[in-house]
């Protein structure tokens, strides 16, 4: 079994920045991956980014520049630095970890709570 539970949203003005953070837990020894995936409302789950194997990152072209992801050296926590926030940042945040070839919550379509950024003056 395996825990995510992401943290730091919040409410942040136009060009403000916020730091998410997840953290797993659980049966997580063969993490290779992390991401970050958002859901505005009425738009599907989008990746945003994505971290894996020694540091190799993906940025979806909205975010390239402003976003930056990270991780902890045991996959056990990722985190996304947000800079210059848009009113279109504006959505619901989710991380995901890659065990093996497999990412967790994308297979088994479980997202849980997500954590809520609001981009708004």
């Amino acid at each position: 079994q395996v825990s995510l539970v992401e943290s730091g949203g919040g409410l942040v003005q136009p060009g403000g920045s916020l730091r998410l953070s997840c953290t797993t837990s659980g049966t997580v020894l063969s993490a290779n991956g992390m991401a970050w995936y958002r859901q505005a409302p009425g738009k599907e789950r989008e990746l945003v980014a994505a971290i894996v194997g020694g540091g190799t990152t993906t940025y979806a072209d909205s975010v390239k520049g402003r976003f930056t992801i990270s991780r902890d050296k045991t996959f056990k926590s990722t985190y996304l630095q947000m800079n210059s926030l848009e009113p279109e940042d504006t959505a619901v945040y989710y991380c995901d970890v890659r065990l093996g070839n497999r990412w967790y919550r994308t297979s088994t379509n479980n997202w849980g709570q997500g954590t809520q950024v609001t981009v708004s003056s």
